[in-house]
């Protein structure tokens, strides 16, 4: 999986304030430069009266603000199932690559058990790896080794299927139903700051499946760097909290 910054929207946190203090400014804030709107915020300098300043609106729950900026992220090779998971957030805008019009007739079957085009679980490798629901604790490596072997066969099979198919003539958007769910995909996906937190609430949560929380936790990395002041604030006081943000 590959996470990589499309598009942002430039000094997002400047926006946040503005339109926070537009809710309760005398003042057009359209007219007035960034420092003339935070006048009134406590801090001894810019970047203090925005902390200050976003660290309230978090703290009391007002997240109107944080709408305003729009982040793109492009997302390469998390399987079918991550991507099913990620799309039930309404709130955030998706395209996804299509398997009607894309095949996958070079792929060699044989690379597949090597994990490309199919995403590996790391139970089906890691002897040590409890997951969600697990009826079971850790297996032995004879355990694991069988798991891994009908893992990596059926995923083969499934492949070399579906190339067959596709030389028998059958349509891409039918031959795919064989295919496995782990099948990669590339996706773009747009969002706001407010959203990505409400993601990042229900999917980076401790009791979330592995992929869409390492998607997330990569989302969050980027979002980091991009509205600092807010992520900082996110990851430190409200990540863990659980009252979660609605989107």
């Amino acid at each position: 999986m590959e996470v990589t910054l499309l598009e942002a929207t430039e000094d997002p946190e400047d926006l946040v304030c503005k339109a926070a203090r537009n809710d309760y400014s005398a003042e057009f804030v359209g007219g007035q430069s960034l420092e003339a709107t935070m006048e009134d915020v406590d801090g001894d300098t810019l970047e203090e009266k925005k902390e200050t300043l976003i660290g309230h609106l978090l703290k009391h729950g007002h997240y109107g603000p944080f709408e305003h900026p729009q982040i793109t992220f492009a997302v390469e090779g998390v399987s079918r199932s991550c991507m099913a998971q990620i799309t039930r957030h309404r709130h955030v805008s998706f395209d996804v690559q299509s398997m009607r019009y894309v095949s996958f007739d070079d792929v060699d079957p044989a690379d597949v058990r090597e994990g490309e085009m199919v995403v590996v679980p790391p139970s089906a490798t890691d002897p040590d790896w409890v997951g969600r629901n697990q009826k079971t604790d850790a297996v032995d490596e004879e355990t694991v080794g069988e798991r891994a072997e009908i893992f990596r066969d059926t995923i083969e099979n499934a492949v070399q299927s579906y190339q067959d198919l596709l030389d028998l003539g059958m349509p891409p958007e039918d031959a795919r139903f064989v295919l496995p769910i782990g099948t990669e995909v590339n996706m773009v996906m747009s969002m706001n700051a407010r959203m990505l937190m409400h993601v990042a609430d229900m999917r980076a949560a401790a009791d979330a499946q592995w992929e869409i929380r390492e998607l997330t936790e990569d989302l969050l990395d980027i979002a980091a760097e991009w509205c600092p002041l807010t992520f900082d604030y996110y990851e430190s006081e409200m990540k863990n909290r659980k009252n979660r943000l609605a989107p």
